[in-house]
């Protein structure tokens, strides 16, 4: 059975929503989620993840996802993770979805593959930001691997 692990970083819950609705989304394809809403490092075992985050203040990562980026940051290598990112942002800030394009260089940087480039939502937008999410997951299934 294909394995995601859904990593969340959200300050005021609209992240952890989304992130809610991808999961069961993701269950009703057969496919086995774990949701990290405060995520440790070595409690990820999969090496499939989707990073769900909002950016919070100048551009910075929400508060439950501070630990776990500094986890990854002193990580010498993660070659065996293939990773999605799905950011949520406001475009009238000049800091537009800067976590989500942090999380994805920085895992980027430490050999991680990226499976399709970062979905950014825009609260802005009419669509709700899981109606978003859930029209963008078929790109997502498309690009994962047939078995682990």
């Amino acid at each position: 059975m294909q394995h995601i692990e859904i990593i969340v970083g959200s300050q005021m819950g609209s992240a952890e929503y989304v992130a809610e609705q991808l999961k069961e989304a993701l269950q009703d394809q057969g496919i086995g989620v774990a949701l990290h809403e405060q995520p440790v490092l070595s409690d990820i075992i999969h090496p499939i993840w989707l990073v769900v985050t909002s950016t919070y203040g100048a551009g910075d990562y929400p508060d439950n996802l501070l630990s776990f980026i500094s986890e990854l940051d002193q990580q010498d290598k993660l070659d065996q993770i293939q990773f999605a990112v799905v950011g949520i942002g406001d475009t009238s800030y000049d800091t537009f979805n800067f976590a989500a394009k942090n999380c994805s260089q920085l895992l980027v940087n430490k050999g991680s593959m990226q499976l399709l480039a970062n979905l950014e939502i825009d609260v802005l937008d009419d669509a709700l930001p899981e109606d978003t999410a859930l029209a963008w997951l078929p790109l997502l299934l498309e690009k994962l691997p047939q078995s682990e």
